[in-house]
């Protein structure tokens, strides 16, 4: 007796017997005082304009046989309305739980099918009450769950796939020379190491990513200048550009004011960025950064820009850009990009920062990435 539908079911057909009852109470009260009325003021006329019993008003009279038999159709036909009415109530009422509760009760279904961990769930929505707005927020959630759950799936596949590369190839050299089929010399010895610092980097990135996503990433904030943390990374990033004979163009705004922030993340937001433009521009092609002070949405922002000429970013893969892993090349070819972490990785320290990333992209004409950082960070020290 605790389901919804009992109850609902129970106030209602409760709150229309009550609403019968005492119809048909006042009304047979009702008709046999005021039938009895309309009786003695007959027999009172009557008696008037015949002279035969003058006075006689005053004298109680008697319901005959007709009149009574009157009166009991009358509270029988009463009655009968009655239960027509308590039974159409009861009907009404049921179906009134009814529709508040099936479509309750599917969402209970589909919701127990999701906590077995099947997310690929959805209830009809078919009213547009308080009802319908719920099993449309459940299917909502439903579908978030369910994206969730692939991306979590394609996460730890990526994983596995950047984890397994590198140990296979440290596991194939070791065994050889343990073997004795490769003899050890420092070019192998050279290869196991970049491969381990390799791997290093890749656990590295995952640690702070992860650390980053639930917010619990340690910063140490000061002042930092944004253009002097640009112009490290280019210094750092100055072979890897020789060797593709890339033009780099800087045009910093001076006197840009610092923000506060931790220096390294901010180094390594502009790092990755920077990698990827000089990664995927042709030998021989240009990357420009610039900065400067702007306003956004009724708000300051530092802007910072990375623009490449290399081959640009399909559409479709535009929104994925900043997801874990993602790489337009479906290969995971390790010549034509990274393990996919660097851009994920610059949109995290970004938003830690109170900031956000963007991407401008044209096949074949090249990307911009835009770094803002909000201007309530920017303090002079």
């Amino acid at each position: 007796m605790n389901s919804i539908i009992y109850r609902i079911t129970g106030l209602m057909f409760l709150a229309v017997a009550i609403t019968v009852f005492l119809l048909i109470y006042l009304a047979n009260m009702q008709m046999t005082d005021l039938f009895q009325e309309y009786v003695t003021v007959q027999q009172i006329e009557m008696h008037q304009l015949t002279h035969l019993n003058p006075g006689g008003e005053g004298q109680a009279v008697m319901l005959g046989t007709s009149e009574l038999n009157f009166l009991t159709s009358v509270h029988q036909s009463l009655i009968w309305v009655g239960v027509a009415l308590l039974v159409a109530g009861l009907a009404a009422s049921y179906a009134l739980a009814c529709s508040i509760t099936t479509p309750l009760r599917k969402l209970s279904a589909a919701a127990i099918e999701i906590e077995r961990g099947n997310f690929a769930q959805k209830v009809p929505v078919t009213t547009t009450d308080e009802v319908g707005s719920l099993a449309v927020i459940f299917n909502s959630m439903a579908e978030t769950l369910d994206n969730n759950s692939k991306l979590r799936q394609q996460f730890l596949a990526n994983i596995a796939h950047e984890l397994r590369t590198p140990l296979a190839v440290i596991q194939g050299h070791l065994e050889g020379m343990i073997d004795g089929i490769i003899e050890p010399n420092p070019k192998q010895l050279t290869s196991l190491h970049e491969e381990a610092v390799r791997l290093s980097r890749l656990i590295t990135d995952l640690k702070e990513l992860s650390l980053a996503e639930v917010r619990q990433l340690s910063l140490e904030v000061k002042a930092v200048d944004v253009n002097q943390m640009i112009e490290q990374a280019l210094y750092m990033l100055k072979p890897l550009a020789d060797e593709k004979n890339m033009f780099i163009e800087q045009s910093l705004t001076p006197e840009l004011p610092p923000i506060m922030a931790d220096a390294d993340r901010i180094c390594q937001i502009f790092y990755n960025l920077i990698t990827n433009a000089i990664r995927y521009a042709a030998t021989g092609g240009r990357v420009a950064i610039s900065t400067e002070l702007t306003q956004l949405e009724d708000q300051s922002w530092v802007k910072v820009s990375v623009a490449d000429n290399g081959p640009g970013i399909n559409a479709v893969d535009v929104p994925y850009i900043f997801d874990h892993f993602y790489r337009g090349d479906k290969s995971r070819d390790r010549r034509s990009g990274g393990t996919g972490l660097g851009l994920a990785i610059v949109k995290q320290l970004a938003e830690i920062h109170g900031g956000k990333v963007q991407v401008e992209s044209n096949v074949g004409k090249g990307s911009t990435f835009y770094v803002l950082l909000p201007a309530k960070f920017c303090e002079k020290p």
